[in-house]
């Protein structure tokens, strides 16, 4: 769902309906301090932080940006330090405060189970990130977009209190050299060993053959797979084989790119469906190949708890009920180099050609940005979403740049934090969602143009 779109109310709302619940852990950090600056709505943030084990972390975060009035319309946030430039003790607690603030707020009262959604691709901020979900005691750990082969070790070692290491892949590396990201759990507890329940570990794949490899290397260490077809929204898994693309310039995803449910039973774990699954015809569907259930995406992403801006979810739902909602699978938006699925016909978007256009590019969150070995052997960073002439500077080809979206300010500008530059113009909304909304119609009441998450469950189970 991108940013902030699965937050913690969602989750909340979904989990105490007796289903995993799970937010998204991208930009937690980022998220967090924007709402502080906001004045902090209804004090959740700061009601989690004061929760928050470590007192001393969640006073200073308080201190530096917290805004009794909020941000004056037309003013910027006051910016944060970017993951991966240069590691600090600071950034390192912004991330596991922020991290166990959002799933503390979704575990607020209740014992239900709440996950927590992790990319792989975005592997600076993601060792202190789980570590702060954990903490507040996230039951589940769903990691996708790349390979999550050292996710169930990583687990295993922040329970235990232990430092932790995970390869950092690098443009250029040079032979032999290895880089890693490092964190110790210590550093933020202040104590050797400071043990917290280890969640449960779902790699989220697109292919039998990620599927196998996770279950027979990481063995017990998989607890359940989520399968992701290439309708579900957000990123995709690029199609397996020869690149081809539809007349439109979508990546053409083929028979390689479908999954044996036979196979995946096989494995001996859970698995659930995930890509265009949101109704109870499909549901059914889902059981009976042997899957323990499905993720739902976009038909939460439009209910009332979720955390897309009001304006953007009425017109997503109108257009939906209209038959006149258009997503593009885009394969160039991404700095990832990830497909990516945007909305196209909602207007005052990133997507809309002449807003793109317009916009001056620049890289101020850096999720998305890629490590790479200058010339002299020293680590940087660098983003192909960023100004062209400065990434060319950093070593990059120009062509790279092209039709590269920053996913980062426009997902921010999505759920109402997006970034006001000196000139006063503000970042705007990028959309994404998934292929299917024919739910839509039968979760709006008549006249209506919103529904809660409760009336998605309802309506899914009503044939269970």
């Amino acid at each position: 769902m991108g940013v902030g779109v699965s937050g913690w109310n969602l989750a909340r709302s979904v989990s105490l309906c007796g289903q995993l619940g799970v937010v998204s852990g991208t930009a937690l950090d980022a998220v967090l301090v924007r709402r502080l600056q906001e004045g902090d709505p209804g004090g959740h943030m700061r009601r989690a932080l004061a929760a928050f084990p470590f007192p001393g972390v969640s006073e200073r975060i308080v201190r530096k940006y917290y805004r009794e009035e909020g941000t004056p319309a037309g003013k910027p946030y006051i910016a944060k330090p970017l993951v991966g430039q240069e590691r600090s003790h600071y950034l390192d607690e912004l991330l596991v405060a922020a991290n166990f603030a959002e799933v503390w707020l979704a575990k607020e009262g209740h014992e239900h189970r709440v996950g927590i959604n992790f990319l792989h691709k975005i592997q600076a901020p993601l060792l202190p990130s789980i570590f702060g979900a954990m903490l507040a005691g996230v039951d589940v750990v769903l990691v996708g977009a790349g390979i999550p082969l050292d996710i169930s070790g990583i687990l295993d070692g922040l329970a235990a209190g232990n430092p932790v290491e995970m390869k950092l892949d690098v443009k250029g590396a040079s032979a032999g050299t290895a880089h890693k990201l490092t964190f110790d759990p210590s550093l933020i507890s202040g104590t050797q060993n400071y043990r917290v329940p280890r969640p449960l570990f779902f790699p989220i794949v697109a292919s039998n053959t990620l599927a196998a490899l996770m279950v027979s290397k990481c063995g017990d260490g998989v607890d359940g797979l989520v399968v992701e077809g290439a309708t579900a929204g957000g990123h995709n898994a690029p199609p397996r084989g020869p690149k081809k693309y539809t007349d439109s310039g979508e990546p053409l995803y083929g028979a390689r790119d479908e999954v044996n449910t036979d196979a995946l039973k096989d494995l001996g774990v859970p698995f659930w469906m995930a890509g265009s699954y949101g109704s109870p015809e499909r549901l059914s569907a889902a059981l009976e190949a042997g899957a323990t259930g499905i993720q739902v995406g976009t038909l939460f992403a439009l209910s009332d708890e979720s955390g897309l801006r009001p304006d953007l979810k009425k017109q997503i739902i109108t257009q939906s009920l209209q038959n006149e909602l258009s997503v593009y699978t885009d394969a160039v938006a991404s700095p990832t180099g990830f497909p990516f699925k945007v909305v196209t016909s909602v207007e005052d978007t990133i997507a809309d050609p002449e807003q793109y256009a317009n916009r001056s590019r620049v890289c101020d969150l850096g999720y998305l940005r890629e490590a790479f070995e200058t010339q002299d052997g020293r680590l940087d960073w660098r983003c192909p979403a960023d100004d062209v002439k400065r990434y060319v500077a950093a070593g990059g080809q120009a062509e790279q740049t092209e039709g590269r979206l920053c996913l980062c300010n426009g997902l921010m500008a999505t759920i109402g934090l997006g970034q006001v530059r000196k000139d006063g113009s503000a970042e705007l909304p990028l959309l994404t969602g998934g292929d299917d909304v024919s739910g839509v119609p039968h979760l709006v009441a008549d006249g209506a143009a919103s529904y809660p998450s409760t009336r998605v469950i309802s309506w899914l189970l009503a044939d269970s």
